[in-house]
């Protein structure tokens, strides 16, 4: 069982190895798109080079994840989550998923840490606090040794 960690703050400012962006199905051009919260943020600060990545996936499924470069952040990766559905909106199961997929990957890439966002709670439409019950359950039924944050966006 994993312990998760709750903190308040900006996603992109955690000491960890890998973040999570809670992203879309990958299934609409990113440069299309206005990326907005984390995605928004990622892509002032880390640069283009991400989403450049992320798109040669391809159609992600709901819940599913994928590694990536981390451009100019200073991160191992990260994982790009396909929390919310084609209609913009984020259930429990795309939340479960996305954690556990991503939990998944950085147990793969043997990554001593990993910040999540709330996902699902922004673009997605979900209630802060049920999106946050809902990953601390998931999160604490995974097999994962490494440190697991979940961050409250503040500015």
């Amino acid at each position: 069982m994993a312990e998760v960690e709750i903190t308040i703050g900006d996603l992109l400012n955690q000491d960890v190895e890998v973040i999570v962006n809670a992203w879309n199905r990958n299934i609409i051009p990113w440069w299309l798109l206005l990326p907005q919260g984390v995605s928004g943020a990622i892509k002032k600060r880390a640069g283009y080079q991400p989403f450049r990545e992320v798109a040669k996936h391809g159609a992600i499924p709901l819940g599913g994840a994928v590694l990536t470069s981390s451009g100019r952040l200073p991160f191992k990766g990260i994982i790009h989550v396909a929390g919310i559905s084609m209609w913009w909106r984020a259930s429990e199961y795309s939340i479960r998923e996305s954690c556990r997929n991503a939990i998944r990957i950085a147990r793969d890439h043997s990554f001593a840490s990993i910040a999540f966002p709330l996902i699902g709670a922004g673009t997605g439409g979900g209630a802060i606090e049920r999106v946050e019950r809902l990953m601390i359950d998931q999160l604490g039924m995974e097999e994962y040794s490494g440190r697991i944050v979940i961050v409250r966006y503040k500015k």
